[in-house]
């Protein structure tokens, strides 16, 4: 009977010492009770804070335009005779190819690359409403700019930045700020792009949408025509020198095919990407969610107030414990 009394008590000890580190529910509820008044006024002040953040925001409306890539025309000839005429253009060094690749993903990389944009940006004269704009006035449609960093009425740049940054923002400063506008993708099953891009004023952009996907159908056409260009020159110059037969036929079908090309450049006004619904001035704001931001602002006060009624009941029960078992001792 003896030999058991030590087991006994460990075990009652060890229940005792797990019944200690449980969470007592009932102890969370009574602490969180205690400090309702400080939830309510934590919670209370982050409520009105994100109202007024929210509020503060300016509203962003995005436009959007649907897209679908051309049929490519050309690359079918051009592959044709790289099969029938490939091995005598080889012992010439002329390199046929085949359908020049994809110009539907070249143009999306293209549209994403900062000498594009940047040159999209000077054209368009885009520097100013892109960079000094702040929000947007719906009763005159007129943009609204931040005068410490841009003076409307003397056309001068007035931000204060430091070295080696400049006065008037910089080509890359603005590709960086046009690239978070815009949003491109396209959708691996049906192929369609769709270009987004979001903005102060609906109407803006609207007209930088447009301009977007016309300077991108005129940058890839222009470069086809000049390369389709310098082909006809170039295998020209070959016909001229050649003696061979076969390879005469070489190169009057290639000048064929690429000047088969080059009226294509000239005909199609979207060479490479066809609008299939255009883009619409949007009657309704994109960002901010105004109503989720103060929602999620309000219950992140309330967790952050509870965790600090807990901690600081418990630090005190623990406080309180220690200086009775002080006096006891």
């Amino acid at each position: 009977m003896s030999s058991t009394m030590p087991n006994d008590v460990n075990y009652k000890e060890h229940f005792e010492s797990q019944d200690d580190d449980e969470i007592d529910l009932g102890q969370l509820w009574r602490a969180i009770w205690a400090g309702k008044i400080v939830i309510m006024v934590i919670s209370f002040i982050f409520a009105v804070a994100s109202v007024t953040y929210a509020l503060s925001k300016p509203d962003i409306y995005k436009a959007s335009v649907l897209l679908s890539p051309t049929a490519s025309e050309g690359g079918g000839g051009l592959a044709g005779l790289s099969g029938q005429f490939g091995g005598l253009a080889s012992l010439a060094g002329i390199n046929l190819g085949g359908s020049g690749g994809d110009k539907t993903t070249l143009a999306l990389e293209i549209i994403k690359s900062r000498s594009f944009i940047e040159t999209f940006i000077s054209k368009h004269n885009l520097l100013v409403p892109l960079m000094a704009a702040k929000k947007w006035n719906i009763s005159n449609d007129e943009l609204i700019y931040d005068k410490d960093l841009y003076d409307i009425d003397k056309n001068k740049w007035l931000r204060e930045v430091k070295a080696p940054k400049k006065v008037e923002p910089s080509p890359w400063e603005s590709f960086k700020a046009f690239s978070k506008l815009l949003s491109v993708s396209q959708d691996k099953a049906t192929s369609m792009v769709t270009i987004e891009l979001s903005f102060f004023s609906p109407n803006v952009a609207k007209q930088w949408l447009i301009w977007l996907v016309e300077d991108l159908n005129n940058f890839v056409r222009e470069q086809d025509q000049q390369n389709s260009q310098n082909s006809i020159d170039y295998l020209t110059k070959q016909l001229e020198k050649t003696q061979v037969t076969n390879m005469e036929t070489v190169f009057y079908q290639l000048i064929e095919e690429q000047t088969k090309n080059m009226m294509l450049t000239q005909v199609n006004k979207e060479y490479v990407l066809k609008t299939i619904d255009p883009a619409q001035v949007p009657d309704r704001k994109d960002q901010p969610k105004r109503a989720l931001i103060v929602v999620l602002g309000t219950i992140l006060g309330g967790i952050l107030s509870v965790i600090i009624v807990l901690i600081r009941y418990f630090s005190n029960s623990n406080y309180s414990t220690k200086v009775k078992e002080e006096k006891l001792a």
